[in-house]
């Protein structure tokens, strides 16, 4: 079977453009996996830095008027 010359312009045109097509999905794949390995990363830190703090750190239920200036 042969083609047209236009018709075989054409199919190599959408040859090159899924060939750059698949070069980019396989660059945003490598995008998507060092991000998930950075959120990883600082997952695993918070939590470490949440085992870290005191207990006594954590914000509790105050009175508003324990805040107040002497004067008042």
């Amino acid at each position: 079977m042969h083609l047209s010359p236009t018709l075989e312009n054409r199919l190599m045109a959408l040859e090159i453009k899924a060939s750059f097509a698949e070069d980019l999905l396989d660059k945003f794949d490598q995008i998507v996996i060092r991000q998930q390995d950075q959120i990883d990363r600082l997952t695993r830190e918070v939590l470490a830095l949440r085992q870290r703090a005191p207990a006594d750190d954590l914000p509790t239920s105050r009175n508003l008027r324990d805040d107040l200036p002497p004067h008042y």
